[in-house]
């Protein structure tokens, strides 16, 4: 048995954090209830499309239920009273206060069903001057500090390639509370209501920088961080045609048998000497051979220095594919499928790898 099987969830949530949490409590065996407003959440009108439903929606949204209600119809409204009064979650992502304008908030929530854990997601939180502030990754990211770590060149700045804020600010808490939430009810009884702001995670991935300017009074400037490209062994260096190799030579160890593998000079092996200069250097020598060329070397050194994968390249990798990472199949409404999303739910908790679960039809269920 799955460890989320008979744990019913209730998600009114839209877009990329909130569905993307419920398709991992889904993953674990919850059933999930999707309640979609008429025409359905903004996902399901998103390019590129997959039998005829958008390819993302279908993705974040493998295996759940859909319900249609328009919330502020009182007739709407109570074809929720007896789901609520049976559901052990309800995680929303609206802003702060439309849920208790709805006649939905956490203790009214609470009055039907003292047992459910309440999960609200928001960029800021529900309290303090930012709480009502419009914002998206982008805002969170660049608002907590983190994003001035290293946005690139003024002249030429660049966009982060993930959606830091909404997986690792909003997704991941979101599952760790309501797990720990449901835990501590096996404990007491009583459900708890989870206030997961997008933006508090932020600091927690910027905790080099933070413990650099607390400890040393002094915090790093952009690409000045030694895990920022502050220093030779963390860098990203282009080679002969086009392609970039990831150094993460940290350890000594794996930085000497980088150099010798390089073939540096022994005066710039050294790298607190002068870092510039054995990074002009390392770069100058990798810029010499093709990605093709790097790869036996790297791969016989064992240094923590790889040839950057293209995602294309990484869906094919032999070594994720024999972990089943895409063994999953997400099926569309005439039975076509196409891998489902990976996610960080361990094999022994989730379906037999190759199981294939729908897309909910808007209002199917």
């Amino acid at each position: 048995m799955q460890p989320l099987a008979n744990i019913l969830v209730l998600d009114f949530t839209t877009l990329l954090p909130g569905p993307l949490a419920t398709l991992m409590l889904a993953e674990a065996g919850a059933e999930v209830i999707k309640i979609e407003r008429p025409g359905g959440e903004n996902m399901r009108h998103y390019q590129p499309r997959f039998d005829g439903e958008s390819a993302m929606f279908a993705l974040l949204n493998r295996g759940k239920k859909s319900l249609v209600l328009d919330l502020k119809q009182a007739a709407d409204l109570a074809k929720l009273d007896p789901l609520i009064a049976r559901a052990d979650v309800l995680i929303e992502q609206f802003r702060p206060g439309v849920m208790e304008r709805l006649g939905l908030g956490y203790e009214a929530v609470r009055q039907r069903n003292p047992r459910i854990v309440y999960c609200s997601i928001t960029g800021y939180g529900q309290r303090g001057p930012r709480a009502d502030e419009a914002g998206h990754d982008l805002n969170y990211v660049g608002a907590t500090g983190l994003l001035a770590l290293n946005p690139g060149p003024v002249e030429r700045p660049v966009v982060p390639p993930a959606l830091i804020a909404d997986i690792g600010g909003g997704t991941l808490p979101a599952v760790i509370n309501i797990l720990l939430g449901l835990r501590q009810r096996d404990l007491t009884g009583q459900g708890c209501y989870v206030d997961v702001a997008m933006a508090d995670a932020m600091f927690t991935f910027a905790g080099h920088a933070i413990a650099s300017g607390q400890a040393a009074g002094q915090f790093p400037g952009p690409g000045g961080a030694r895990l920022t490209g502050g220093s030779p062994r963390y860098q990203l260096y282009p080679t002969r045609d086009g392609r970039l190799v990831a150094c993460a030579a940290l350890e000594q160890q794996f930085w000497q048998a980088f150099v010798a593998a390089i073939g540096l000079a022994t005066d710039l092996i050294d790298d607190t000497r002068n870092p510039a200069a054995t990074q002009a250097a390392v770069a100058a020598i990798i810029a010499g051979k093709t990605a093709d060329e790097w790869r036996p070397i790297l791969a016989a050194a064992d240094c923590c220095v790889t040839v950057m994968a293209t995602l294309e390249e990484a869906l094919r990798d032999p070594h994720f594919v024999e972990r089943g990472l895409f063994a999953h199949k997400v099926a569309g409404s005439s039975g076509v499928t196409m891998p489902a999303l990976p996610v960080p739910i361990d094999p022994v908790f989730r379906e037999s790898p190759g199981s294939v679960r729908k897309v909910p039809k808007l209002g199917g269920d």
